[in-house]
């Protein structure tokens, strides 16, 4: 569970790089390891973990925690 204030830049940073974008891959970094096919999205201290769709531009966030323990 996420604080509100941490809720609403993630929802303002999400609302102003990937919402309407073509190119989603640009704000973002491909993983590596046992995450290939995955990319992330760096928030502040949060990180977005997804998966996007080429065909249909759509972005699936598959994880979404603090930068300490979100890739364990």
């Amino acid at each position: 569970k996420m604080d509100r204030f941490t809720r609403t830049m993630i929802l303002n940073w999400i609302s102003k790089h990937l919402e309407g974008t073509d190119n989603p891959y640009a704000s973002g970094q491909a993983l590596t390891g046992d995450k290939v096919g995955l990319w992330r999205y760096r928030v502040g201290d949060y990180r977005l973990i997804s998966k996007i769709d080429k065909g249909k531009l759509v972005i699936l966030l598959v994880e979404i925690g603090h930068r300490s323990n979100i890739y364990d």
